[in-house]
């Protein structure tokens, strides 16, 4: 995979790269960075993990040490989210794009339910063309903070939209080995023992993560389906820089990104509902289209937009399973009709199929 090529880019920003040894907001190279996002956003959607509350809540309160309390590191956290907001949004907003603040714990990437509403204002916030800038909420985080989970975090938000690259942007080059000359890793395609084994634990001043956070990263990528690539992001244009200079370690998955969404899909909890359909929709279905209204007989249970459901024929044999693109009280008001009618029938435009054969897995 190309990163020219891809179709949904999610770039985790370490706190080396957005703040300076003295505190300071790297002004300069995010500008240089916004206008890669800007010449590349017309092809794909961006969407941005940075770290650097701390580092600039820190700088601003004027804190020197360098080991802090967890509990100081929640209030300094909560200062340093606000400078680093507003220093994206008026660079974002000079460049003429917008932006979006997602604030994530760990519960909402891991967690079945809020993962899914999670992924759904990922998806309202792209259609808006706003680029989503997403931080670990460290106010409320507990354990999170001292163990670098961004890195983490950047993996689990490319899982969580099915992004098909994650760019993790850091002070070094990549992985290297462990020869007396130290020779830059280009590719790797599984994540063992000898590869963590590699990892420099070495820390910077404010970052909490170092380079085995990375790799744990780049496990949950190979295996979602998503590529990864860890670059030095101490230039400008550092996208530009990838692209034409190649100087990367680049983590290749196992799986591709639709293969591992719906083995995510088919290994969900309980589903919420059931939709039941005629002949012809099974057919439809056997033969790998997607689930329209105008199949549905009639439905159980109650379930939002996004949400898991079962999929059975008229006998209440299961079908298949899918995240459904409408809530059940939409369905009821639906189901049996022509794709062309629902819009008259809501009130408001939404998409023609109840679940998409991207979103759904056949049993």
């Amino acid at each position: 995979m190309l990163i020219k090529d891809s179709k949904k880019i999610v770039i985790k920003l370490g706190s080396s790269t957005v703040v300076d040894k003295k505190g300071n907001f790297k002004r300069s190279w995010v500008e240089s960075l916004v206008k890669d996002i800007k010449r590349y956003k017309k092809n794909c959607k961006i969407v941005i993990v940075s770290s650097g509350a701390i580092a600039l809540g820190q700088s601003y309160l004027k804190i020197k040490q360098k080991r802090i309390k967890l509990e100081m590191s929640q209030a300094i956290a909560a200062v340093g989210q606000i400078l680093l907001s507003e220093e994206f949004k008026k660079i974002f907003k000079k460049n003429g794009l917008k932006t979006g603040q997602i604030l994530i714990s760990p519960d909402d990437t891991e967690q079945r339910r809020r993962a899914l509403n999670v992924r759904r204002t990922f998806e309202n916030l792209l259609e808006l063309e706003a680029v989503p800038i997403v931080n670990e909420n460290d106010t409320t985080a507990t354990s999170e903070i001292k163990y670098g989970d961004n890195d983490r975090l950047a993996a689990r938000v490319a899982q969580i939209i099915a992004a098909d690259t994650l760019i993790i942007f850091s002070d070094v080059n990549g992985l290297y080995d462990n020869t007396k000359k130290k020779k830059l890793i280009k590719e790797v395609k599984e994540i063992n023992k000898q590869i963590y084994q590699l990892a420099d634990k070495k820390l910077n001043n404010y970052g909490s993560g170092g380079m085995i956070t990375k790799l744990d990263a780049a496990k949950i990528c190979i295996n979602a389906g998503c590529y990864m690539f860890i670059v030095n992001g101490k230039k400008k244009n550092p996208i530009k820089n990838i692209i034409q200079k190649k100087i990367y370690t680049s983590f290749i998955p196992k799986i591709s990104t639709l293969d591992a969404r719906k083995k995510w899909i088919v290994s969900s909890l309980n589903s919420t509902g059931k939709i039941f359909i005629d002949k012809g929709a099974a057919a439809a279905l056997q033969n790998g289209k997607s689930l329209l209204a105008a199949g549905i007989t009639k439905i159980t249970g109650k379930f939002n937009k996004g949400e898991n459901v079962l999929i059975v024929n008229e006998e209440e044999k299961s079908l298949g399973r899918g995240l459904s693109s409408f809530s059940s009280e939409e369905i009821q008001k639906i189901k049996g009709k022509q794709s062309n009618e629902i819009q008259n029938i809501l009130g408001y435009p939404s998409k023609s199929e109840i679940i998409h054969k991207d979103d759904m897995v056949k049993l």
